[in-house]
């Protein structure tokens, strides 16, 4: 009877424990693995990519018990600060999420870039070959994959279509002219004389035609697609390409033809002062429908977009740009699960309905011919709906430029960023001052402050 009584208790005991198991903390394999993310995609409470992690966490997430937690949403330059300053060690420093968004400069400079995770441990052959490959190329440092492409710009030529159309019809100028290098300032050289004529008594008051954001890519895809070594080393080459592409600008930006004040180039476009600019496809966003004029009076415009120029001979060869993600190591299960979100991410269809929400290309060929086409027409936005057939066109007809990790780049590029514009506007006031201009003293101005620019970039 006694040995009945003990092992009713026992059996109690046991039900009683299981019971517990079921309604009060969960086990540890019913408990979700947490990754955490930095990104750049919206703001904290107003975010598309935030949007799809919550997808992501209700379904695939769910599903494999997975949760991806958005810890921070700011820029690259904030990112890659703190990034740094969590890797020093730096005092009051955030701790390394599992993911964060990254250029290849940041990898560079941290102490030790093995703290990341190759992608190549996690990504069959198979399915790597699916991206672009320049798109992954750009984000292989010292030899390992350490940062994954999910979405992608390049640089585009941007048209207030509208006053376009005017110039064309009062000068014969078309829209193919702007397809090259060479086209494009002779058409902004016509530019500034048409639009100087319009007010005969106040000389020398002709409008740019034309803004670029970025002239160190200007240059550095220029003379690559002219088979030419933009660097030399540590240093600018400062070959016979680079000189091409110096002269064909010059000319223009002496005449009057091209901006040459600082900002981006959505604000002279904005406000008239050009009419065609070349920048990031993601700043998309900032171009505005409306032009406002320095009198204060307003139009609605069209703003078109076109595959960015190329010099004539040349190869079609175009900037890529935009950042990726870089995996933290930590615990494979961390790991893997933060793979698992990217695969998600980057699946054609998915990854084209991303895009599209933030203004970047998809990163994949698949999505690339059979998505992209097909989003388009869905679009609500022609300006969006141009922007994409552009990256079609730019996709199927040209090469995608990897710049080189080069330890002076950043360097080089904010030196030359600023010289250039420094010594053509001081140029552009030399042949306006001058008593007699023409062509002869133009090519004496331009040369003048080409060996000053090459001096102070230390050629």
């Amino acid at each position: 009877m006694a040995n009945r009584k003990l092992t009713w208790l026992l059996l109690g005991a046991l039900i009683l424990s299981l019971c517990a198991g079921c309604s009060g903390s969960p086990r540890q394999e019913d408990t979700p693995t947490t990754i955490t993310v930095w990104h750049v995609y919206g703001g904290q409470t107003d975010s598309p990519l935030n949007d799809f992690i919550a997808q992501f966490n209700q379904t695939v997430g769910k599903e494999q018990g997975i949760n991806v937690q958005v810890t921070s949403v700011s820029n690259t330059n904030t990112i890659h600060e703190a990034v740094l300053a969590s890797a020093n060690g730096e005092p009051g420093a955030s701790e390394l999420p599992d993911l964060f968004i990254s250029y290849p400069k940041t990898v560079l400079a941290l102490p030790d870039d093995s703290i990341l995770v190759d992608y190549r441990d996690y990504f069959s052959q198979e399915e790597l070959a699916a991206f672009i490959p320049a798109f992954l190329e750009e984000g292989e440092v010292n030899g390992r994959l350490v940062v994954l492409p999910v979405a992608k710009s390049t640089e585009i030529l941007y048209l207030n279509q509208t006053a376009f159309d005017r110039f064309s019809e009062a000068t014969g100028v078309t829209i193919d002219a702007l397809a090259t290098w060479e086209g494009l300032f002779e058409a902004a050289e016509i530019y500034a004389s048409w639009t100087d004529a319009q007010t005969p008594d106040i000389p020398g008051d002709g409008k740019s035609m034309f803004v670029h954001d970025y002239y160190f890519n200007y240059f550095q895809v220029g003379a690559e697609s002219l088979g030419e070594s933009f660097f030399d080393g540590n240093r600018l080459a400062f070959g016979p390409a680079f000189r091409q592409a110096w002269d064909v600008l010059a000319r223009a930006a002496l005449n009057g033809g091209v901006w040459l004040r600082g900002g981006y180039a959505t604000e002279p476009i904005r406000t008239g002062n050009c009419i065609v600019s070349v920048a990031s496809s993601a700043s998309i966003l900032y171009y505005s429908d409306t032009v406002t004029y320095s009198d204060n009076t307003s139009e609605e415009i069209t703003i078109n977009s076109y595959p960015c120029p190329v010099f004539a001979g040349g190869e079609k060869l175009v900037m890529q740009r935009g950042a990726g993600f870089c995996t933290v190591k930590s615990t494979p299960e961390r790991e893997r699960a933060a793979v698992t979100f990217l695969k998600w991410l980057t699946e054609p269809e998915r990854n084209v309905d991303f895009v599209t929400k933030v203004g970047y290309m998809p990163v994949t060929q698949a999505a690339f011919d059979d998505y992209l086409p097909q989003a388009i027409e869905t679009l609500d936005s022609p300006k969006y709906a141009s922007l994409y057939r552009a990256f079609l066109d730019t996709q199927a007809d040209y090469e995608f430029y990897v710049p080189p990790q080069v330890e002076t780049y950043l360097e080089l590029e904010t030196s030359l960023e600023d010289q250039v514009r420094a010594q053509l506007t001081q140029g552009r006031r030399e042949y306006l001052d001058a008593a007699e201009p023409g062509s002869a003293l133009l090519e004496q101005i331009s040369e003048e402050r080409y060996s000053t620019f090459k001096q102070l970039l230390g050629n």
